[in-house]
């Protein structure tokens, strides 16, 4: 193994996207049923292995959506419900491959948001978990704030659900608190304790969202919800490019996604979310391949494992090396361009016309 690599459990780690539905709950944040069916369409044609296509309870609109989604798509798809009738109907109803119910496990959440007792939480999850299992569909669970829920209660729920038949168990940092050690420490425990499939949900409330996701990698694993560009609630969630590419380049994990198309989906979703991507954002930001500084424009230009990554390049998620000129820039980086300009001038001056001056100076 390379200095470059990390370990995973799985050779087969998936991940489950997210974008369309906790994606889409960023504040000031609404896709149409257009920028659903288009999102989801790239998305499937990458190789996605699950697209959370919505919350077909929230209206008609939404069940319309995940329901064309559902039927156009050839990805797994998945709609999300609470533990309660009407969701799970609504999500059943939609054709989606995958429900993925949850409810509230942490005692602030128990008391101040649903006004249940725990007792009253585990018997609507294990209830949901039988309806979605009697229907033969395959069910997610999901213990909302696990990572702030009372850790007895917490594998008391996860072994009442996996008696009653669920497929996956979902670990969910809902309010971004977990650390990577204490999250790997946490998913290793679930892992031993339930024949599920164990799932992680991390948030970015720490800018430790992709980080968590790697970790419930690490602890036996076997998929990680995440979000194009990591919108999401709040902070955000882990980014589908960051963990995909981590998966690929660190991991040795060959996850069959076209990363290729990575940088095109990342625009796209910039454009219909009107959330800015940052220009220092991993792997999709405008930076994240350029070089201004003399010492490291020199290197690239010899050699880009210089002063990238190596193990991930701009080919790799669809995007170029750019050599900025500013105020570090070193006599390297401006001999490059003048090549540029060179070539771009022969190309215009093997044609039938004159080049001005002017467009020379340009």
């Amino acid at each position: 193994m390379s200095d470059t690599e990390g370990t995973s459990a799985s050779p087969a780690d998936r991940v489950l996207d997210t974008t369309l539905r906790d994606g889409e709950q960023s504040p000031r944040t609404s896709f149409s049923y257009e920028d659903k069916r288009e999102i989801a369409a790239v998305l499937d044609d990458m190789g996605t292995h699950v697209i959370e296509a919505g919350f077909p309870v929230n209206s008609d609109a939404e069940f319309e959506a995940v329901r064309d989604i559902a039927e156009a798509t050839s990805t797994t798809t998945c709609g999300l419900a609470r533990v309660v009738e009407k969701d799970v109907d609504a999500a059943l109803d939609s054709g989606v491959e995958l429900v993925h119910v949850f409810v509230s496990t942490s005692d602030v959440q128990l008391e101040d948001s649903m006004h249940a007792t725990r007792e009253q939480a585990k018997e609507r999850a294990v209830r949901s978990v039988e309806r979605i299992k009697e229907a033969g569909v395959e069910c997610m669970f999901s213990p909302m704030d696990a990572t702030r829920t009372d850790e007895a209660f917490l594998l008391e729920v996860i072994d009442a659900v996996t008696e009653a038949g669920t497929d996956w168990v979902n670990i969910p940092d809902t309010c971004g608190v977990a650390t990577p050690g204490r999250f790997r420490d946490m998913i290793a425990k679930v892992v031993d304790r339930t024949d599920a499939r164990i799932d992680v949900h991390t948030h970015d409330d720490f800018g430790l969202a992709a980080a968590n996701a790697l970790s419930g990698f690490e602890a036996g694993g076997a998929q990680a919800q995440v979000s194009v560009n990591g919108i999401g609630e709040r902070a955000g969630n882990a980014a589908y490019e960051e963990v995909v590419m981590a998966l690929e380049s660190l991991y040795d994990v060959d996850t069959g996604i076209d990363t290729t198309r990575i940088t095109e989906i990342s625009r796209t979703i910039e454009g219909k979310s009107d959330i800015p991507v940052p220009a220092n954002k991993p792997v999709v930001g405008r930076n994240a391949f350029s070089h201004e500084s003399g010492i490291h424009a020199a290197g690239v230009i010899e050699n880009s494992d210089t002063f990238e990554p190596g193990v991930m390049t701009p080919e790799m998620v669809g995007a170029e090396r750019e050599l900025v000129l500013g105020k570090h820039t070193g006599q390297h980086s401006v001999r490059e361009r003048l090549l540029e300009v060179l070539e771009e001038f022969a190309r215009d001056a093997d044609v039938d016309r004159e080049v001005e001056n002017e467009e020379v100076r340009a």
